[in-house]
């Protein structure tokens, strides 16, 4: 099934999208829905952030290729972790597929795109084991984690870096019933592949980090954990487009808009 959030008239509903239709729901995914009866074509409304999150996490340094990467870029080995480690980003920096990254004048050329899975979370969950972690899964988007390199090095935190508004598009919808063993990932500049992974090669696969994350914290309906990327990432320029595509789930797309 795919879900969406979309805004048509006026008004922002959750809906089942079913070939090119949009199909409005009462309710959320996350508890009790019904059709409305109300269909609107794809291309007819306006796609926002398929979820608004209670709490937006982040897995960090989670493929091999990156974390070797960063490391050279530092001048120093690359170290891979030993355990599964959880971030957290800012919620005002989510936007939705074909949402402008709006990039604030005083960035420097290091802004860099980042193309992941993102695990949308279904159901309350709480010390669960790895067998059981994919049952508390709604299902599966696709994140783009703009990063801007020089704040990220320099800032004591990655306040701006990885915050800034517009630096998270998510979406364009969450599908479920997905093994995200089964999923590859490749990433485009202006239709040029500039990255390509198998989410399945990540240190850290969607079940060891929801059954990990679960023995201290409460993950609630609506949460969503980023998975990370690997391999090298590049530069982008104004007017750039930046499109992450995963199998099975479909594609991003947002625009770089340098602020003058």
């Amino acid at each position: 099934m795919q879900w969406c959030r979309f805004t048509a008239n006026g008004s922002t509903s959750y809906g089942i999208i079913e070939g090119e239709s949009v199909h409005e729901v009462s309710g959320t995914p996350f508890g009790e829905h019904s059709k409305t009866g109300k269909s609107h074509g794809l291309d007819s409304i306006q796609l926002e952030v398929p979820v608004i999150p209670p709490t937006f996490y982040a897995a960090g340094i989670n493929y091999p290729e990156h974390v070797t990467w960063a490391a050279q870029m530092r001048g120093q080995e690359p170290d891979l972790p030993k355990r599964a480690d959880v971030g957290y980003r800012a919620i005002n920096a989510l936007v939705p597929h074909g949402h402008d990254i709006i990039v604030p004048a005083d960035a420097t050329e290091q802004l860099q795109y980042e193309g992941e899975l993102v695990v949308v979370i279904g159901k309350t969950c709480r010390n669960v084991t790895e067998t059981e972690s994919l049952d508390y899964v709604l299902g599966y988007t696709i994140g783009n984690d703009v990063s801007e390199r020089t704040w990220q090095r320099n800032d004591r935190t990655m306040w701006r870096a990885k915050n800034t508004d517009t630096f998270k598009p998510m979406g364009p919808w969450i599908v479920t019933d997905l093994n995200p063993d089964d999923l590859h990932v490749v990433i485009r500049v202006n239709d040029r592949v500039v990255g390509e992974y198998d989410v399945a090669t990540a240190l850290f696969g969607v079940r060891h980090y929801i059954s990990e994350m679960s023995k201290y914290l409460t993950l609630v309906p609506g949460d969503v954990l980023w998975m990370g990327t690997e391999g090298a990432t590049e530069n982008m320029k104004d007017g750039d487009l930046c499109d992450i595509e995963i199998s099975e789930i479909g594609t991003l797309s947002n625009r770089v808009n340098w602020q003058k």
